[in-house]
């Protein structure tokens, strides 16, 4: 006997129906970053979504003691809501949006940096559901299990994130996150992270980007095992937009995350594009990342 299921397949899906553009954000991000992508693909005739992972957008934490005027010792105490939450719990949430918007055609999976373990996930398990996966300077791991493996690896050297230490507050090991304060007012600190995240903007374009950023990322998100599956995973179109001025994800291991991927499922290989942007700076060329996402194959 034969089971049913009440989702649909890629043939059924994937007949004459235009596909939808499921997009997940980073770490300290959250919805929000895609609005000008989701405009952009708006203006092409696309729908899109855009997914809060668990404790993001509206349900992130901001303390009393994270606002002006900061209280950074209050704060370094301050339990995260984002405490425990795994990265099963992003591939969940994720999940279930692709299961609900595979109804009504093909879809495309979209993540950013930290983002790009959630659609790992998903690709791992509902592969028959998702038509296409982009990874946007994104962490796709094959040869090392989790991202923190990776950023010991020397094509991470030019990485300028790491090294900021000074931004971090209280002890990830005891919180259970990493806490990063974005609200700070020192000049040469900022400097540093704007040349780490988004060298390629203006310094107002750069306060503006800080502004929708939550301080809090679960440490068990970025630890856990994140690798794809070739059976699954690997079955699946996939897409790598390179970010060549990126110094948080620096542009040697985003090529590495390729050729790893590509030697696992050599029949499936990467379609690459390039961007000449930093890791957050393709959100101000929104059109050009939109005229990537527009042509794709199905």
């Amino acid at each position: 006997m034969s089971s049913t299921s009440s989702n649909p397949s890629n043939a059924q899906r994937t007949s004459d129906a235009a596909p939808t553009f499921v997009l997940v954000h980073g770490s300290g991000s959250s919805s929000f970053m895609w609005a000008p992508i989701q405009r952009e693909l708006a203006l092409l005739g696309h729908r899109s979504l855009a997914v809060d992972l668990p404790g993001h957008g509206l349900d992130a934490q901001y303390p009393v003691a994270y606002q002006a005027p900061q209280d950074l010792d209050a704060w370094a105490s301050e339990p995260s809501t984002l405490a425990g939450v795994t990265l099963q719990d992003n591939i969940d949430v994720v999940v279930d949006v692709v299961r609900r918007v595979a109804e009504h055609g093909p879809v495309v999976l979209v993540g950013a940096s930290l983002g790009g373990t959630a659609i790992t996930g998903v690709g791992n398990t509902i592969p028959e559901l998702v038509d296409r996966l982009v990874y946007i300077s994104a962490w796709s791991c094959v040869q090392r299990a989790n991202p923190i493996e990776y950023m010991q690896e020397p094509e991470f050297e030019a990485n300028l994130l790491a090294p900021l230490h000074a931004f971090n507050v209280g002890d990830p090991s005891r919180l259970g996150v990493g806490r990063a304060n974005y609200r700070t007012a020192e000049p040469t600190l900022l400097a540093d992270l704007k040349a780490a995240i988004m060298a390629d903007v203006t310094d107002e374009q750069f306060r503006a980007f800080l502004n929708i950023l939550q301080p809090d990322e679960s440490i068990a998100v970025m630890t856990a095992d994140a690798r794809v599956h070739a059976d699954t995973w690997g079955t699946i179109a996939r897409t790598y937009i390179r970010l060549t001025d990126d110094r948080t994800l620096p542009v040697a291991m985003q090529d590495r995350l390729i050729a790893e991927a590509d030697a696992l499922t050599p029949d499936n290989p990467y379609e690459v594009h390039t961007l000449d942007t930093s890791h957050a700076g393709f959100l101000f060329r929104a059109a050009e990342v939109a005229a990537i996402l527009d042509k794709l194959p199905f």
